[in-house]
């Protein structure tokens, strides 16, 4: 993904639309040249434009800054869709229902691709009362742990936070079919069918 629009992004959705360039300027009010310069590389819209820009392209702010559309098709918000992040500044830890432009600390996030638990990361899952009780066998010292649990299912998302020195377990209510994610600050995301 690019941090900032890009002139062959702006290129393609005016010609999408059957623009000139003189009719994109006309309608965001710059000139002509401005809009040339920005497709050639040779400028960068200011910020305060991106806005007029999306719309008169048709487009979301985020589909211009991503430099393509987004399709929903996550249209009754499925939370088995759900995507991760994790701010390597704060730690904090973000949930989406779909495709979306996160940041925070100033830092734009990738979506967590998430793996199969290995050796080092395994999962257990146990009934408790009306509830199942996670563990995740792995070491919790500071420089290395667990830092979240989470369940998704098609109509539920739930996510612990967990931290250095604590216990890498949790009681959830997991109803129906789903995936347990949990997040190991040096390996990465893992995730198990339950």
């Amino acid at each position: 993904m690019n941090t900032y629009v890009t002139g062959s992004t702006i290129k393609m959705l005016r010609e999408a639309r059957g623009m000139t360039q003189a009719q994109l300027a006309e309608r965001i009010g710059v000139s002509d040249k401005a809009v040339s310069k920005w497709e050639t590389a040779k400028g960068l819209p200011d910020i305060s434009l991106l806005q007029p820009l999306a719309a008169a392209l048709g487009v979301s702010v985020i589909e211009l800054m991503n430099g393509e559309p987004i399709v929903n098709r996550n249209v009754s918000c499925n939370l088995v869709r759900s995507r991760l992040y994790v701010c390597p500044i704060c730690g904090n830890v973000l949930h989406s229902t779909g495709d979306a432009v996160i940041s925070c600390c100033g830092v734009t996030l990738p979506a967590l691709d998430a793996e199969e638990p290995d050796e080092a990361h395994t999962l257990t899952v146990e009934r408790v009362e009306d509830e199942q009780f996670l563990t995740v066998h792995h070491p919790m010292t500071k420089d290395h742990y667990i830092s979240f649990l989470a369940y998704a299912s098609a109509d539920r998302f739930q996510l612990v936070k967990l931290y250095p020195e604590g216990e890498a377990q949790t009681r959830m209510q997991l109803r129906g079919r789903g995936t347990v994610y949990f997040f190991c600050n040096r390996h990465g995301l893992f995730r198990q069918k339950v």
